[in-house]
């Protein structure tokens, strides 16, 4: 039994729309930081014993429509491998499912990187992110530490993402305000199709992502955490406005999620630096200098409750942790 440990990322130049639904091609390219407060682990054992895949999240077998993304997964790596036997699967998340935390991201690159070893299979991260992608566009970002981008590329060759910055030595960190950790009501994938084929504005979408990977890289690169905070919140906001604008219009903010953007923005208008971004889910991060950090958390605690607050560094990318 092979057990490998992934973080989540959160996006700063988001992706939000695929060109190929099987393969998950993205429509754009993406960039995001992995964050070392959630993680899954996942321990896969191929058994000939077994005559059927056997799949345990969080201590309870799923079945449905879990199950069988998981099964098709692990069907890929099969066919790769040409190892017939079912797996035994058993998978642990720290992080909320569904709610906007990239939760998919940590459980595929957990899965693909323990799947594939205990399959046989020798892949290089590249490859290890190629495969990640199958299961969650996402997940390609989590094999890696760090600041990452993800290349929309053309086919699954080109497909892949590549660290920016995998050990962040400047100030930035990034704080998780859990408004609300149930299931969304719309899940990325619908929401992202819909937003696709329906919203008049999706055209423009690729323009500023394109825009917005040329900025951030360079605000990276100049160790600019303002500028890397002014570019994800305004990219977060437009994406968003894709999922008011498509038909029939819907939205993963509820009314704490303006409440939190209206109180970044106080802050910020107090003189202390600090940006939000959401992905799929009503939580929101706040990104900032870590040099600010106590301001934010005695400012955000008064308001939502100390235990709402999770802060996060840069994180580690994928690992085995035991064979």
């Amino acid at each position: 039994m092979i057990t490998a440990r992934a973080h989540t990322n959160i996006a700063l130049v988001k992706y939000w729309g695929k060109k190929d639904q099987k393969l998950i091609i993205p429509q754009t390219d993406s960039l995001s930081l992995t964050l070392n407060e959630f993680y899954a682990d996942t321990s896969v054992e191929f058994r000939d014993d077994l005559t059927a895949d056997h799949i345990e999240i969080d201590g309870h077998v799923v079945t449905g429509h879990v199950a069988d993304k998981v099964i098709n997964f692990l069907n890929i790596i099969r066919k790769m491998s040409e190892k017939n036997s079912y797996a035994n699967v058993i998978s642990t998340n720290h992080v909320p499912v569904s709610a906007g935390l990239a939760s998919s991201a940590s459980a595929f690159a957990a899965l693909a990187t323990a799947a594939s070893k205990a399959a046989g299979l020798e892949l290089d991260r590249r490859d290890l992110s190629r495969l990640a992608r199958r299961g969650s566009g996402s997940a390609t970002r989590s094999i890696y530490g760090g600041l990452v981008e993800w290349h929309r590329g053309t086919d699954d060759l080109t497909s892949f993402a590549e660290p920016i910055m995998e050990n962040v030595d400047f100030g930035i960190e990034m704080i998780a305000l859990l408004l609300n950790t149930s299931k969304k009501k719309v899940s990325s994938r619908q929401g992202m199709q819909s937003s696709v084929e329906t919203s008049p504005y999706y055209p423009a979408w690729h323009k500023v992502v394109a825009h917005d990977m040329v900025a951030m890289k360079k605000a990276i690169n100049n160790q600019d955490i303002d500028q890397i905070g002014h570019i994800a919140e305004e990219n977060a906001l437009r994406m968003h406005a894709l999922t008011l604008s498509a038909d029939p219009g819907y939205t993963y903010f509820n009314g704490e999620t303006i409440r939190a953007i209206q109180a970044i923005n106080d802050l910020r208008s107090q003189g202390i630096s600090c940006y939000y971004t959401m992905d799929a889910g009503p939580n929101v991060k706040v990104i900032y200098d870590r040099k600010n950090r106590s301001k934010i958390i005695e400012y955000l605690g008064k308001l939502f409750g100390q235990e709402k607050l999770i802060v996060s560094k840069p994180g580690p990318g994928v690992k085995i942790i035991s064979k």
